[in-house]
């Protein structure tokens, strides 16, 4: 069992490398993934790192290290993988309305390419024919997930193939030779409930009954993570029972083996990170106690984009007396971290940290306002490394025709 990274650790960290900054501490990372392998050790299981959540080249070097295999949804995410030690069969690159010259080059990478819609399918049928395996991304029209933002496999969704095509990716498959090894789904982020992945996994069932010599059934991924103190995980441990149940059931009526596997992305990576953030401010309005702090949506859009919750802790002064402020950035926009927060009374040139800031934090980060993005470190083996320094000005500059 891992150790949390103390409040004297974040403030030394804050001390070396400046605020803000992302902090990622390995060993929470190696507890989810182990916490994956032994819910679903009943069954033959592959985990995929999704790694829009968090692409930083360490972070995927050290999940390689665990074992962890690699989802990719861009080609310059695969490039990554690759360099990060990762074999081509062992990444999957599932893109999204992306030019067909995007997938030939993955193909020619050689690594496994996932595809959903007809006319790329279609494309690439007639392109390879049956010399290049292929996944195909099916949408259960299911939708799922903690906000509509996050929800990608509803009727409107423009992830996947339609439940309701099959008979036209059946035709292409006929007419060209298509050799489909796997099936996958996704249904959204933020899953709590998992008879989502069992409709799901009954979908994709069915399909897969007309596909002979399939490989696999990729479930995609969605497993929740607790963002507040009253809120749990996804149930990980009941879910691997019971898709390994109906997996063995499958098997034994169609005479066959299948592998599951599964996409997490924030539930690997959200815990293991903090956002250390300065106050710069403390301004009490009419209505309204702020703390501004030298960050913002330029660093943890989450909050913004998503109305997402975090919990923030005040690491200076963890034992001060409670109050209620509003925490907002330095970004001129409406900046709003969290609304009539109750904090630990904040002082000018406390440092804060965001909890649950690995996933989707400083990957979604932009240069706004043109300030600068936040270094990144990883804490592993109780050591501090830098593993992406803070941006200076010129980095705003680079490219840039002068």
């Amino acid at each position: 069992m891992y150790e949390p990274i103390s409040n004297q650790e974040l403030i030394a960290i804050a001390n070396e490398f400046g605020t803000p900054v992302y902090v990622y501490h390995a060993e929470k990372i190696a507890d989810q993934y182990h916490k994956l392998t032994e819910a679903f050790k009943e069954h033959p299981t592959k985990f995929f790192y999704a790694c829009k959540a968090l692409t930083n080249i360490n972070i995927l070097r050290y999940i390689h290290s665990l074992g962890g295999l690699l989802d990719c949804v861009s080609i310059n995410e695969v490039k990554l993988g690759l360099m990060a030690g990762f074999t081509p069969d062992q990444i999957l690159f599932t893109p999204n309305c992306v030019d067909f010259n995007e997938i030939l080059e993955g193909a020619s990478l050689g690594v496994r390419i996932n595809i959903d819609n007809i006319s790329i399918l279609e494309q690439f049928g007639h392109k390879f024919g049956g010399s290049y395996p292929v996944c195909i991304r099916i949408n259960p029209h299911i939708e799922a997930g903690g906000n509509y933002k996050i929800s990608t496999g509803h009727i409107d969704s423009k992830f996947g193939i339609s439940v309701y095509q099959q008979r036209h990716i059946e035709r292409i498959v006929k007419a060209t030779g298509l050799h489909v090894q796997g099936l996958h789904m996704h249904t959204g982020s933020e899953i709590k409930d998992i008879d989502v992945f069992l409709r799901g996994l009954d979908i994709m069932f069915g399909i897969a009954a007309n596909f002979k010599g399939l490989d696999f059934i990729d479930l995609g991924s969605g497993f929740k993570v607790a963002y507040k103190d009253d809120e749990h995980e996804t149930d990980v441990n009941t879910l691997g029972k019971k898709v390994a149940q109906a997996a063995q059931e499958f098997e034994k009526e169609y005479d066959c083996t299948i592998e599951l596997w599964f996409e997490p992305g924030k539930f690997l990576v959200s815990e293991c990170g903090s956002l250390v953030v300065k106050a710069n401010v403390i301004k009490q309005t009419t209505a309204t106690v702020f703390v501004g702090v030298n960050s913002g949506f330029n660093h943890l859009i989450r909050p913004m984009f998503y109305d997402a919750y975090h919990r923030i802790s005040n690491i200076s002064n963890p034992d001060g007396a409670k109050r209620i402020y509003t925490v907002v950035g330095n970004i001129c926009e409406t900046d709003t971290f969290a609304w009539d927060r109750t904090l630990n009374e904040v002082s000018e040139g406390d440092l804060l940290f965001f909890h649950n800031a690995g996933a989707y934090g400083f990957e979604m980060s932009s240069n706004f306002n043109s300030r600068l993005k936040p270094a990144e470190v990883l804490v592993k083996d109780g050591k501090a490394q830098l593993i992406r320094k803070a941006d200076v000005f010129n980095d705003l500059l680079r490219n840039q025709v002068l």
